[in-house]
């Protein structure tokens, strides 16, 4: 019979179920050290290394080219964010809350945080960029549903803060990502749509009282939104959620034009 002399009586079966544990340790391994290019490794709430650090090690850097000229990124890269949070403690042990100290919509902290992305607009699979103003796509028109522009923007307290003057498309996923507001001072600020209830005589956002919507942030172009502003616009309006919930008028109130 053949193998019989070579293997002898060496169990195959046996062999096959080993090697299969010891690919699928090592599949364990890689996937989790590669999971770790970001993040790590860990630390305590005060900046300090934390003194368990699991049982991986933080993999060796590699250096990755990205697409359309952007050069290239090596991770992990060993940087800390450069900013301070302004936050506090509640309590002694780690993973306790930890309270604003100052005006947590302005620093950007708990639910109003936002991620130091790169401070470049996302780009499609052919280079060009993904989010753009409607007036600046001529290809794009509204074939269902209301069109928001020209209504007035209603805050959470009931107060008109301008009208929407245009639609921010993302070209390639043929959606609307942003409305963009002209506010009564003549400013101009983006308000994500998930943000956004649109009634027929006008668009309401609840997260926000009238008072905060100067201070949204705002683009350094007219024309183009950045990964950086992106997060801290959409972070702004979500802490708005919490921050503002005192100033909301709920029920009849909140459908006064």
């Amino acid at each position: 019979m053949v193998g019989v002399n070579f293997f002898g009586d060496f169990d195959l079966a046996s062999l096959s179920i080993w090697l299969f544990w010891g690919f699928f340790a090592l599949l364990i391994y890689y996937l989790q050290t590669e999971n770790m290019r970001e993040g790590y490794p860990l630390e305590m709430e005060d900046g300090s290394a934390a003194p368990n650090q699991g049982p991986f090690p933080v993999p060796a850097p590699k250096t990755f080219i990205l697409p359309h000229g952007r050069g290239e990124v090596s991770l992990p890269d060993g940087k800390r964010e450069a900013r301070e949070l302004a936050l506090g403690r509640t309590a002694v042990p780690e993973g306790y809350p930890q309270m604003p100290l100052g005006d947590p919509m302005a620093d950007g902290v708990g639910p109003a945080s936002w991620a130091p992305r790169r401070d470049i607009p996302e780009l499609d699979g052919h280079g060009h960029v993904k989010i753009v103003p409607m007036a600046q796509a001529s290809a794009f028109t509204v074939s269902a549903g209301r069109d928001p522009r020209g209504l007035p923007v209603q805050a959470n307290d009931n107060e008109v803060v301008g009208r929407i003057c245009d639609m921010w498309v993302d070209a390639p996923e043929q959606l609307v990502r942003y409305l963009e507001i002209e506010l009564n001072s003549g400013s101009r600020k983006l308000v994500p749509m998930p943000m956004v209830k649109i009634w027929k005589d006008r668009v309401r956002i609840n997260s926000l009282s009238s008072d905060l919507f100067e201070t949204v942030p705002a683009t350094k172009s007219a024309t183009q939104v950045t990964l950086l502003e992106e997060d801290k616009i959409s972070g702004y309006y979500a802490g708005g959620t919490m921050y503002a919930a005192h100033k909301r008028k709920y029920g009849p109130e909140a459908r006064k034009p």
